[in-house]
């Protein structure tokens, strides 16, 4: 039924549409209505890609430890983690920009919370955008230039006490 897709776009649900064609794991609408939950509404699957500390400004010791997927390309940064249903307290992605400048991110397509950490040139953190509201379109701007992003679940950032002046510092595999 080739006609499908435009009355889906015309009803208004392109992001379901999207999180199918975004999910390899995905059957071309074979659950398209169903109330039925399976492993594929997770969204895409986590790829660890490196490891990621946050440091304390106060004493330079490690306060916590992540495991993180990267975005270095305009591509991976425009998906980030989109689609996504979940994902664990010990998992984030960075986002690697070629500039250091102010950044902006919303949170369309995204369905879970999220605290935002943009970080300078240094790896300090400049600013931080709290439990970010799923799929709002409205912006989420750092204030003040950033080279690098971390996204982390929504209140991550109160119950590990992590905030302004704190670095970061990664490896990537």
């Amino acid at each position: 039924m080739t006609f499908l897709p435009k009355i889906l776009i015309t009803l208004g649900v392109v992001s379901y549409l999207a999180a199918c064609n975004n999910n390899p794991g995905a059957t071309n609408g074979s659950n398209a209505g169903s109330n039925t939950s399976t492993v594929e509404d997770q969204g895409p699957a986590f790829k660890k890609q490196g490891e990621l500390w946050f440091i304390s400004k106060q004493n330079n010791d490690t306060i916590r430890k992540i495991d993180i997927e990267v975005a270095r390309t305009d591509e991976e940064r425009a998906k980030g983690l989109m689609y996504r249903r979940s994902m664990e307290e010990t998992q984030g992605m960075l986002f690697i920009f070629d500039v250091a400048e102010e950044q902006s991110f919303w949170m369309k397509n995204t369905y879970i919370s999220l605290d935002l950490l943009y970080i300078g040139e240094n790896k300090e953190i400049v600013s931080i955008q709290k439990y970010a509201t799923p799929l709002s379109e409205d912006g989420l701007p750092s204030y003040k230039k950033a080279l690098y992003v971390v996204e982390v679940v929504g209140g991550y950032c109160d119950k590990y006490h992590i905030t302004y002046g704190d670095k970061i510092d990664f490896k990537l595999d």
